[in-house]
């Protein structure tokens, strides 16, 4: 071998020994950065005194990338004019465009909202402050805001201070002196506090004035006093080794600001200005006016051509599936707030078909509305109401329909087999809701797509099987609204109403057989359209098919209670109303089950918001923190300390749906990689 080809086998050699001592030592392509971001510098100093500029400057030791800036970081004091917030290479440059004001501590807090620009390292919770004054302050309050209603942890929702002894109109008249926003948890942390003592409040602003100024606006409020204090503490890290492996916990002192369990139930007020919404004729049988608030007077029509006496019926609200299809909102009281975009329809019905086959109703109204100074006044309005289906269209498919049954009739006569010479009518829509298994604690509903003319309860028969033998059993029939007065609107008019549902109730025994019968003809709607004959059997459940749930609440003190059985979607499945302290649910299908309460102040046995104006709270509601299973032939006894909780840590973990975030942290590549490759992480600086 020459000289020459001996040193290239040598050089060779030399590459594959430190290609693999390479491999061994370290993964492909190098560690991953997971050092965060490190402040080196700051203008003006951080916590600095004296200062009256409007910008400021935050280097880094990397270039870094700020995340959601407008949502993340608070200025406290709140500015009324949007800061300037933005990244500039290993730099943060945020510019005030308020007035500084005077011998004030300004707090930038840009929460978790600053990351390395390679790997996304956060840097964590970082605030930034000065004063233009000679003192700076330092202290801290936190706590959770809640949906009054329910519970729900409220994200991004500002909270802020007033001074103690403000008036009671601040809220009104002035913005908040200190602000923060909650998290997605809920959680927030009020910065830069001088002492004094101080009232909490929240606001879901709509128009960036940091006060209540809309009545739309969610708020909460309270009349609980604090001092901001702090003490040392101490808190405890964990250190992994991988993801998998603890290393170490390690011991952290820190300052520990009090009190840091504010709790703010939040929740909007009943939406008391009256407008008119819009109209419309969805149906060529009825016409409907949509308002933003209810009022006991419904609008007085006068056709302008048609004749409008005798011909109306008025329905208020929705009654059955129809509340689903009209997308309007309300208090319902099963701890639902009501809300800003509610509807309230009124339904006008007309009885003449001439009327109905006409395709454009002008009408002359009269109603009630919200002027500027907040008074109800009457409007008249002229408005003309255009059927959505067209007259000649209706009739062209009623044409079409009729061909197509004469078709059939005709190929039946010409096969020499029965047939009609005359189309028959379609019969009355009832639809009966009942299955072939009944709960003994529920009743039967009637319901029609159109409103009932005649219920004749000679031909309405239940009977009910004793041993072999059948014997009529007594029943009641009543309209649904009687017996659901929650799900349709209050107030009253001359004109007769229309009622799309009737509720029948009985004496139902468990374990025993029934059987509702319907003659033919027994019930017709105002069209004419009668029902056909109907036999529907079905059997209560004996008791031995549910479970009995029995719940004693204590820390209530004999207040009036509605306590409400929920399911795993957090809506109502029974509720009953106590001022002993003893829930009571019977007939409950097995199943697992979460409990809520709320304080019925003013015993209507529904949820009541809250009003600012008048000092009023919404009525208070808690939750049992545990999941409740319940099963076949059992009893369940439970007893409940409702107030044992704060109300932050009161909702089950599966009920809530606005969930928390997970925390930024640094990302751990590096061990997971050191782990599959069976060699040693570096260690971090």
């Amino acid at each position: 071998m020459t000289k020459v080809a001996r040193n290239v086998v040598t050089l060779l050699v030399c590459c594959l020994v430190t290609a693999s001592c390479a491999r061994m030592g370290s993964p492909d392509g190098g560690w991953f950065d997971e050092t965060p971001p490190r402040v080196v510098s700051t203008s003006p100093t951080d916590k600095g005194t004296g200062f009256n500029t409007q910008k400021v400057r935050i280097v880094f030791n990397e270039y870094i990338k700020i995340e959601n800036a407008t949502e993340k970081v608070i200025v406290s004091p709140p500015q009324l004019e949007q800061p300037e917030i933005k990244a500039e290479g290993k730099a943060i440059v945020v510019e005030l465009k308020d007035s500084l004001k005077p011998n004030t501590t300004y707090t930038i807090d840009f929460s978790d909202a600053i990351t390395d620009n390679n790997e996304g390292n956060p840097l964590g919770n970082y605030t930034y402050s000065f004063s233009t004054g000679s003192e700076i302050d330092t202290m801290e309050v936190s706590g959770y805001v809640l949906a009054a209603d329910n519970l729900e942890p409220i994200k991004g929702i500002a909270v802020g201070l007033y001074r103690a002894d403000a008036p009671d109109s601040v809220f009104r008249t002035e913005p908040l002196l200190r602000i923060s926003r909650t998290d997605s948890r809920g959680h927030f942390v009020v910065k830069g506090i001088a002492p004094g003592s101080y009232r909490a409040f929240a606001l879901q602003d709509v128009d960036g004035d940091y006060m209540f100024s809309q009545k739309s606006e969610q708020i909460a409020f309270s009349h609980d006093v604090f001092e901001p204090s702090s003490k040392p503490d101490t808190r405890y890290d964990t250190i992994w080794r991988d993801t998998l492996h603890i290393d170490e916990i390690l011991p952290i002192p820190y300052t520990h600001f009090l009190p840091d369990d504010i709790v703010l139930r939040a929740f909007s007020e009943v939406q008391t200005d009256r407008q008119k919404i819009k109209t419309e004729r969805t149906d060529p049988d009825r016409f409907t006016f949509f308002f933003s608030y209810d009022h006991e007077e419904i609008p007085e029509i006068r056709g302008l051509n048609f004749d409008e006496k005798g011909q109306l019926l008025v329905q208020r609200g929705m009654s059955g599936s129809d509340s689903q299809k009209s997308g309007s909102k309300r208090s319902t009281g099963n701890g639902q707030s009501a809300e800003s975009s509610v509807e309230y329809p009124i339904t006008f019905w007309l009885r003449d078909t001439t009327l109905i086959n006409q395709d454009t109703l002008r009408m002359e109204a009269k109603y009630h509305i919200t002027d500027t100074l907040g008074v109800l006044v009457e409007y008249t309005d002229t408005l003309e109401m255009l059927s959505k289906q067209p007259y000649a269209k209706r009739l062209k498919q009623k044409q079409k329909e009729y061909d197509e049954w004469k078709k059939q009739q005709d190929k039946l006569k010409k096969r020499g087999e029965p047939y009609d010479s005359i189309m028959p009518k379609e019969p009355m829509l009832l639809k009966i809701d009942v299955q072939s298994q009944l709960d003994p604690d529920r009743n039967i509903t009637l319901t029609s797509p159109y409103p009932f003319e005649r219920l004749d309860t000679a031909g309405i028969h239940l009977y009910t099987k004793v041993d072999t033998l059948w014997y009529e059993a007594r029943y009641q029939l009543k309209p649904y609204r009687d017996e659901h007065p929650a799900e349709l609107f209050s107030g009253t008019g001359d004109l007769p109403k229309a009622e799309l549902a009737y509720t029948l109730l009985g004496e139902w025994r468990p374990g025993q057989e029934y059987s509702l019968e319907i003659d033919s003809a027994a019930i017709s709607d105002i069209y004419g359209n009668s029902c056909k004959a109907v036999k529907q059997g079905f059997k209560a459940k004996g008791y031995d098919a549910y479970s009995t749930l029995l719940f004693t609440l204590s820390g209530m003190n004999g207040k009036p209670v509605v306590a409400q059985l929920l399911n795993a979607s957090d809506a109502v499945i029974k509720e009953v109303s106590t001022k002993n302290g003893q829930a009571e649910f019977f007939y409950v299908t097995p199943g697992k089950y979460y409990l809520r309460i709320f304080v019925d102040s003013n015993e209507n046995g529904v949820w009541d918001t809250g009003n600012y104006d008048e000092d009023v709270q919404p009525e208070a509601v808690y939750y049992y923190s545990e999941e409740i299973e319940c099963k076949e032939k059992w009893d369940v006894t439970e007893t409940w300390n409702v107030l044992d909780k704060p109300l932050f840590e009161q909702k089950p973990a599966k009920l809530v749906k606005q969930k928390g975030e997970k925390q930024k942290t640094i990302r751990s590549k590096n061990a997971d990689r050191a782990k599959k490759l069976g060699i040693k992480a570096p260690e971090e600086n």
